[in-house]
């Protein structure tokens, strides 16, 4: 005798997620900005074109527009509602591969105030300060938004990242990046203008923080502040461009009292050429773009373990106002400035961009992302 097996009642059979299917085919339901990175090529999708020579060009598909080069057209209505991965010919010929960008490439061609954090730093900060799902995160030093993408994507929907921009005029671009790349608003992402100091106590409590990302000229005025809010065992991930910066931070850190021994390095990433059997280096590659440094936040009453190295004497720099002349950084002109504000949505002709203070770009808030 044959046994039929049983099946469990339906109570009792395993849910999937829920997915909706949208008249455009593709399905939504999923983290933020997850639609826009899935399905047919749609009215409004940024898309990546590039050539038989490499060269990458940013189109953003509307009905009736055309993509124009010296050499040809082509008529965005050949690419919406085709799928992602296709090819395009123009008028002479010419054929285009047809993507969406990546983050990585999203970054490197949004409109920026700042200098942005090139992806692989901020894929190195995700990795290194261990930025999790859930996670509680505060930036200070937003620039143009590039590593808050990143941030964003590793907390979340459920997660928290609190950003903070001393400028308003850069966090109007950051803000018109990352919605445009989200496609909106993130539900984790909350954006505040002003100092370090002034606004993280107000927006958490003590020892309630898990991470703290900052990107400024002198993170060092703010180990305090972060030290109180992070949590025991919290990871503080600074960026600085200078060894002179990194030094000032590295000692400061130690005399805190507060955190662990930190550490500190810098990546250099070089790329190939493969042809055939000529695999070799490409001629150009990402070198130095700056430097990290983290640290972990001991448990309130630790003292860290005594250090057996001493600094060397005049480790210490002499107190002094820091300025980015001082460290070779250029100005960004009030004109770029209004320009990419209009760029990103969040400028009006009326728009007064407020004076810029003697420190520059490179004060916290004023980024180098």
């Amino acid at each position: 005798m044959t046994h039929e097996p049983e099946v469990p009642a339906a109570s009792e059979m395993p849910t999937e997620p829920q997915v909706r299917a949208t008249s455009t085919g593709h399905q939504t339901g999923g983290a933020t900005g997850a639609d826009q990175r899935r399905g047919l090529l749609r009215t409004g999708d940024k898309v990546q074109l590039t050539d038989p020579r490499g060269r990458l060009h940013t189109i953003t598909l509307a009905p009736g527009a055309t993509f124009h080069t010296h050499r040809g057209y082509f008529a965005h209505d050949d690419l919406i509602g085709r799928p992602e991965g296709s090819v395009v010919r123009n008028t002479a010929g010419i054929e285009y591969l047809a993507l969406r960008p990546l983050l990585s490439d999203y970054v490197l061609s949004m409109p920026r105030g700042a200098a942005v954090v090139y992806p692989k730093d901020a894929g190195q900060i995700v990795a290194m300060a261990d930025i999790f799902p859930g996670a509680r995160v505060v930036e200070a030093g937003v620039g143009s938004g590039a590593l808050s993408m990143s941030l964003l994507r590793a907390v979340g929907d459920h997660g928290s990242l609190h950003s903070i921009e001393r400028r308003e005029d850069f966090a109007d671009i950051a803000r018109g990046n990352v919605e445009t790349f989200f496609g909106g608003p993130h539900p984790a992402w909350e954006l505040s203008v002003g100092d370090l100091a002034d606004v993280l106590p107000t927006i958490a409590e003590p020892g309630t923080v898990d991470r703290v990302v900052l990107d400024m000229l002198a993170p060092w005025e703010n180990l305090g502040a972060t030290a109180v809010a992070l949590a025991p065992g919290g990871v503080l991930v600074c960026y600085v461009a200078t060894t002179t910066q990194l030094s000032r931070l590295a000692e400061d850190v130690r005399a805190d009292g507060r955190y662990a021994e930190p550490v500190a390095w810098e990546s250099m990433v070089r790329g190939w050429h493969l042809e055939g059997l000529a695999v070799r280096p490409q001629h150009r590659m990402i070198g130095h773009t700056g430097f990290l440094l983290t640290t972990r936040r001991l448990a309130d009453g630790t003292a860290p373990p005594e250090r057996k190295r001493r600094p060397a004497k005049g480790a210490y720099p002499e107190e002094s106002q820091w300025l980015p002349e001082d460290l070779g950084e250029r100005p960004v002109s009030e004109k770029k400035i209004r320009r990419v504000r209009r760029d990103v949505g969040h400028g009006t002709p009326t728009d007064q961009t407020a004076p810029t203070d003697q420190s520059g770009p490179g004060v916290q808030g004023d980024s180098t992302d």
